[in-house]
């Protein structure tokens, strides 16, 4: 059976085979979710450790871990062939449901070294699924099909959880039940992306060729464009930490704006912003011309950051509702932060022709960026606890929203010049 679909795999019309592999991605890294985010429906109310609550102790040590996986995947995943890919994304989740059991086996006080060692392994999965898809003429569909995956991901799973524990389910043993359920699911993707074929040769044509990158290589890489990486993975690294904060604390934002109770709002609030961002992503498709493409990148995920600061406004300005600003604000966000993960770098290789993989740097920008969420999460903690989970959250709004725009403007300026001056010297 799979010999036969493999067969057809490499026969199949471009849309045949980007639904199939966006199908299997998206399954595959929507299911992860289901053992990284349950615990998040929970309030999980007490105290932590190190004078913080229950709850931010866990979401800090799970974003340590997570991190740690993410800097520990700048080796790995880039040097990992791609014969090896599917056993060791089994792996991982295996070990990331197996720490979940801690979790629920533990008293409190040590639930936090479940949870860190819960995240260790997932920060690499990312990358993995990623691997079977770049480097093709359709990878910017195939990244975005993948991308609505965790846009739609995290609210759903939390509305599982939510809902397990008004089924009963004790608190602590809530995330390890939800990962029950999202294993078999994540197997049957897993074994699906397994049978993806390398990119054909009218990919590598289109694209260059990827190969895993050694050491050497990605100073390489890194050193010819350290100027605009720098400011791309410090743009990502506020990013990331706004959409976590906005990811982790949900529960209590919405309880804030009185719309708490009530499970199906995670995921009724992400659907529209996934299809937003899908839509404006499958855009950028259409450009065939790759520095064309990188710069359009670069003008979506401006508007993105800009929408987020106008949304901000018009609610503090009784202009908007709660549930539109949530909505408003995910669109702005994720049209910033998805084309990281997908299709910035994948284009940024294309269009200056240098070798090796685009996970390499997706890498280096999400370790940097789980690094800044913990720094805002400690900084909420010690220095604005008096401020409220959603008071709070408007500031950064406010910051986030000026701070990245200015910095698309200028990694667009800065890559405008490279490109320029490597045509030059050609």
């Amino acid at each position: 059976m799979a010999r036969s679909l493999r067969a057809w795999l490499e026969r199949a019309s471009p849309a045949a085979f980007s639904a199939y592999a966006i199908v299997a991605a998206f399954s595959a890294y929507f299911c992860m979710y289901g053992f990284r985010k349950p615990f998040a429906a929970a309030t999980f109310e007490g105290e932590g450790s190190f004078g913080l609550d229950l709850k931010t102790t866990l979401v800090l040590a799970q974003v340590l871990g997570y991190t740690l996986s993410k800097f520990l995947g700048v080796k790995l995943v880039t040097e990992l062939s791609a014969q090896r890919r599917a056993v060791v994304l089994v792996g991982l989740i295996i070990t990331a449901e197996l720490a979940l059991v801690g979790v629920g086996a533990l008293p409190p006080r040590l639930r936090p070294i479940a949870i860190f060692f819960n995240g260790l392994p997932l920060g690499a999965v990312w990358g993995l699924v990623f691997g079977f898809l770049e480097g093709r003429r359709t990878s910017e569909i195939l990244g975005a099909g993948l991308s609505a995956s965790y846009i739609v991901a995290s609210g759903a799973v939390k509305s599982v959880g939510a809902s397990l524990l008004e089924l009963g389910v004790p608190e602590a043993w809530m995330p390890f039940v939800t990962g029950l359920v999202f294993l078999p699911p994540f197997l049957g993707a897993v074994w699906m992306l397994s049978q993806l074929p390398p990119p054909a040769p009218e990919d590598v044509e289109a694209r260059t060729e990827r190969h895993p990158m050694a050491a050497g290589e990605r100073r390489a890489f890194f050193t010819r464009f350290a100027g605009g990486l720098v400011v791309l993975t410090g743009l990502y690294t506020l990013l990331t930490a706004y959409r976590d904060f906005r990811d982790n604390f949900a529960a209590e934002i919405w309880k804030a704006v009185g719309e708490s109770g009530k499970p199906a709002l995670f995921t009724l609030s992400e659907l529209p912003v996934a299809f937003a961002v899908l839509v404006g992503l499958a855009l950028l498709y259409r450009v065939r011309d790759n520095r064309r493409a990188f710069f359009a990148v670069h003008g979506v995920m401006a508007g993105g950051t800009l929408l987020i600061g106008l949304a901000t406004l018009a609610f503090d300005l009784g202009m908007l509702s709660a549930v539109w600003w949530m909505v408003l604000i995910g669109t702005g966000l994720y049209l910033a932060y998805v084309p990281y993960g997908c299709m910035l770098f994948d284009r940024l290789i294309a269009a200056t022709g240098a070798a090796g993989t685009a996970v390499f740097m997706i890498y280096v920008t999400d370790a940097f960026g789980y690094a800044g969420s913990i720094v805002v999460l400690l900084y909420k903690s010690f220095g604005q606890a008096e401020l409220s989970w959603l008071d709070f959250f408007r500031g950064f709004s406010y910051v986030g929203s000026v701070a990245c725009t200015a910095a698309f403007v200028v990694s667009a300026w800065y890559f405008a010049r490279r490109m320029r001056e490597g045509t030059d010297e050609r």
